[in-house]
Order: C-alpha cells, then sequence, then structure tokens
C-alpha cells in the first residue's frame, strides 16, 4: 500500500517528528510504501491566494471556486500544488501529524488542505457541486488518521475537560476536511503532556503507535453517517427519526446515539 505522511512541525527533536520517524520504519517494514509531505522543510507556501491560479479567468475578481475549478480542469494549478495532490491520489491512506496549536493544525497544514483540496478534486466531485460528498467524492477507499501531540493533560481535552473534547475540538478535520472527501478516518491518535513524557511514558507512546499502525488498514473508522446513505434525506438535515434528542456534532456520528 502507499501511505502519505503529512507532518507539521519544524523542530526535529519534537515528538511529532519522532512519531514520524516510527511510522516510517514500522510502515515500510510492513511492506508499505511511505511519501512524506515535510511542510516546513518544504517551506511550504501557506498562505491561499491569487498567486494560486497563475492563468486567471477573472482578473478583475478573484472567486476562489472559479479560479479553482478552472486551474484544476485545464491543468493551469502551480507545480507544487499539482505534486501535492498526486501525492493524495495515489495514496491508499493519508496520516496527518502535528502539535495541536490553539485547538487545531498549525497554519502551514491549513494552507497545504486549502490550496492542495481543489475543486474538481476534493469538493465540487464530477462538477456535480455538493452532490458527492460525506462518505463519497474522489478520495473514497482511502483511509485517513490523525496523529496529534497536545501539551496539556488528558483530563483538560476529555467530555468534560475545560478545553473541550479532543475529537469534537478536530470535528472540523476529521469529518470537514477528510470525510468530506470520501475518506474513512479513524480515531485520532493522540499524545497527551506532548513536552514533558517520562522515559516510561514515551515507551508506552511508541508502543501505541505501532499498535495504531498496524491497525491502519484493519480498524474500524469514526462511524460518520454519510450524506447519500439515508440520514439526510434532502442532503442538508437529518432526518426527524435519528438521534432524535441530540443536536451538536455526535449528532452525526452513527454509535452517538
Amino acid at each position: 500500500m502507499n501511505i502519505l505522511l503529512v507532518h507539521a512541525q519544524p523542530e526535529r527533536t519534537s515528538l511529532t517528528r519522532h512519531l514520524v520517524d516510527i511510522a516510517t520504519q514500522a510502515l515500510t517494514a510492513q511492506g508499505h510504501k511511505i511519501v512524506q509531505s515535510d511542510l516546513y522543510t518544504m517551506g511550504w507556501k501557506a498562505v491561499f491566494d491569487g498567486q494560486d491560479f497563475p492563468d486567471r479567468i477573472n482578473p478583475e475578481r478573484l472567486s476562489f471556486i472559479e479560479e479553482s475549478q478552472h486551474a484544476f480542469a485545464h491543468g493551469r494549478q502551480t507545480l507544487d500544488v499539482e505534486q501535492e495532490q498526486r501525492k493524495v491520489l495515489d495514496a491508499d491512506a493519508v496520516i496527518l501529524l502535528f502539535p495541536l496549536w490553539w485547538f487545531s493544525m498549525p497554519a502551514i497544514m491549513k494552507g497545504w488542505i486549502e490550496r492542495v483540496w481543489a475543486y474538481g478534486l476534493a469538493y465540487g466531485y464530477q462538477g456535480k457541486g455538493n452532490a458527492h460528498r460525506y462518505g463519497e467524492g474522489r478520495f473514497a477507499g482511502k483511509r485517513a488518521l490523525l496523529a496529534v501531540s497536545v501539551g496539556g493533560p488528558q483530563c483538560d481535552y476529555s467530555p468534560r475537560g475545560i478545553n473541550g473534547d479532543l475529537e469534537q475540538l478536530l470535528f472540523p478535520i476529521t469529518h470537514g476536511t477528510l470525510f468530506y472527501t470520501g475518506m474513512e478516518v479513524l480515531p485520532t491518535f493522540a499524545v497527551y503532556g506532548s513536552g514533558r513524557l517520562s522515559p516510561d511514558a514515551l515507551s508506552a507512546v511508541e508502543a501505541n503507535w505501532r499498535s495504531r499502525l498496524a491497525g491502519l488498514f484493519d480498524d474500524a473508522p469514526i462511524p460518520f453517517r454519510s450524506q447519500n446513505g439515508g440520514s439526510y434525506p434532502d442532503k442538508h438535515l437529518l432526518a426527524d427519526h435519528i438521534a432524535p434528542e441530540q443536536t451538536g456534532l455526535a449528532a452525526h456520528i452513527a454509535d452517538a446515539e
């Protein structure tokens, strides 16, 4: 299998980079082919702007959807974006590794998503607007996993923790960025208190990480409800009989009932 590791942490001695190294070694030993996108080393351009469209169809007004659609369809994207899109298309699984900065991914990784997730590729699939999203789309059949280094203690990110439940904090990524495109998203691998792990704690993290990597293609994904599976009759709102007492993010996960 082909596996893409996308990581965003400039410090070579960080836990994030350690997880990258372990993933590379463990997955290669399993017989997989590993490709990396080391965003800081690449000097990835994080800002999505007019420079991404060297052949504008409308020089007077920048419409990101229209320009992205045109650039992707006519081979007018910048070379760096095309190269990253090819990596994603070739991958059977995509693993995003990053430290949790202000409750989300670093800006450079958000910029990678914004620039690489082009119209016609990651959204607007087959020119049909929102017809193929949340469980369908160009990336259907691929697996996705987040490996997140968290500075605070686990209790702060528990369901009643002061920072909020981690999976809900990451919902815009797991559901809105990855599942939206059709990917099967595995439960997040999180390391808490990442800046002050004891040698024993680090050994446990390494063992748990290797175990999660071993199940990359076997473990059950988060059971997000698909758009076209019957849960959303009008493609927008949950049917009245589904999770009738629930609102919020948890209602869109099947086992939350």
